[in-house]
């Protein structure tokens, strides 16, 4: 089946078969979050981007392997409900982003910062520190070497702009800058993005409107 990046709380999860990585997505509520678990497929290694909620769907997801680790995008409560619960569960080492781990109630293992290496299996991410809808947002690339790339951007990017900064200009001109550089400046328009809430998109079809959400402001 074709992979389309739709998924709705309650619903199954979809799942995008990639040759060295399979990634698997899911909605959880209250707040429509989704949530990533990458495979390596020589390894059977997991990680799981992003213990939103509904703890007992993402051990379903998890299922019997287990995970490695988790990865928390940023610090914002709706993105780490369910973290405690699954960590307790998996005994999974937890990511987040440096300037953001004191704002995550459960401790960080491993602190990340811009360009640092994520391993799952034989896999290797990079993440990228994007700051503006919080201090440490961290969004993770995949340059699958027999593709195109693939982003997770937590809440800093999604179809139609980028994340929330909360009427706060200096916040929106930073998180901005920071996407256009390290997102769109570094990857091709081919780049899969994947969000923290609704619908995935792709670099190519949002690229076209880079200046009109900088002079809208959001």
């Amino acid at each position: 089946m074709t992979y389309k990046g739709d998924v709705t709380v309650g619903g199954p999860a979809d799942v995008h078969e990639l040759t060295d990585l399979m990634i698997s997505k899911v909605a959880v509520g209250p707040m429509d979050n989704n949530a990533y678990l990458l495979r390596c497929r020589a390894t059977g290694e997991q990680l799981l981007i992003d213990a939103a909620n509904d703890a007992a769907t993402l051990l379903t997801l998890i299922g019997d392997d287990g995970i490695g680790a988790v990865l928390t995008t940023h610090r914002h409560g709706d993105h780490w409900q369910a973290l405690a619960e699954v960590v307790a569960a998996t005994g999974a080492r937890t990511y987040a982003g440096r300037e953001d781990a004191e704002g995550i109630p459960v401790a960080t293992d491993a602190a990340l910062d811009d360009g640092d290496t994520v391993r799952v299996g034989q896999v290797e991410l990079t993440a990228r520190h994007l700051v503006g809808h919080t201090p440490g947002s961290i969004a993770l690339v995949y340059d699958d070497p027999h593709g195109h790339p693939h982003v997770f951007t937590g809440d800093c990017l999604f179809p139609g702009g980028v994340g929330n900064t909360f009427d706060d200009a200096t916040a929106f001109a930073r998180l901005i800058d920071d996407v256009e550089t390290k997102i769109f400046g570094a990857l091709p328009d081919e780049t899969w993005v994947y969000p923290g809430h609704g619908k995935d998109t792709t670099l190519g079809a949002e690229r076209p409107h880079l200046a009109e959400w900088r002079a809208r402001g959001w």
